[in-house]
């Protein structure tokens, strides 16, 4: 069974139709036990760190989240999920995240231009990424491919070799990031159709222990 995070984020629904079009049973949850006993978890969010982190510290899963890593349960992080992994977000003034990775979520400058073209914040629409490293959650993954984002903040590890993705919108910002039992990726899988689908179902069969080098 796949645990989905219910801490009232948002986006659900989405997540769970996606994994049972893939043939895998995903229940959204704000149960601990189920959390827990889950073979896999995802962690979705839209909105904003603060609010979520308050969410989630309410709801006690904060700290099922962190049992659920160091059990080595495979966790999938997706957008806001991937940003308040860290210890920290520039969202709301300020906002201290999980922990279980070192580094900060960073918001996009306000001068953000590309080719002398000034660029909208939030980055929305689609996007490639470019692999910097194998991971069996991204096997298969054409470079070409594009993925649908939709974020004003974007991730940034305090050691940039846990980025096995990254992505260009006016700088370049990591946007698959991975670590043991541990994926995240900023952008929407759900969302982006057969090339979001095929990374969905890459996750549904990983057993968190076999990173490629």
């Amino acid at each position: 069974m796949i645990a989905i995070i219910d801490y009232e984020a948002g986006n659900l629904t989405s997540v769970q139709r996606a994994v049972y079009h893939l043939g895998f049973e995903g229940t959204v949850t704000q149960d601990p036990e189920k959390i827990l006993q889950a073979d896999r978890v995802i962690f979705p969010g839209v909105g904003a760190a603060g609010a979520a982190m308050t969410d989630l510290r309410r709801l006690n899963l904060d700290q099922v989240l962190r049992e659920a890593h160091h059990r080595g349960t495979p966790i999938l992080g997706i957008c806001l999920g991937t940003q308040i992994i860290f210890e920290f977000s520039e969202e709301d003034g300020g906002t201290p995240g999980l922990g279980i990775l070192d580094g900060r979520t960073k918001r996009f400058p306000p001068d953000l231009t590309e080719n002398g073209l000034k660029l909208k914040v939030p980055h929305m629409g689609w996007n490639q990424i470019r692999l910097a490293g194998a991971h069996p959650v991204l096997k298969g993954v054409n470079p070409d491919q594009e993925f649908y984002f939709v974020h004003s903040y974007y991730p940034a590890p305090a050691d940039e070799r846990l980025a096995v993705g990254w992505t260009e919108y006016g700088l370049t910002f990591a946007s698959v990031i991975a670590r043991d039992n541990l994926v995240a990726v900023q952008f929407h899988p759900e969302k982006s159709g057969r090339p979001g689908l095929h990374i969905l179902k890459n996750f549904c069969r990983w057993d968190g222990k076999h990173a490629e080098s």
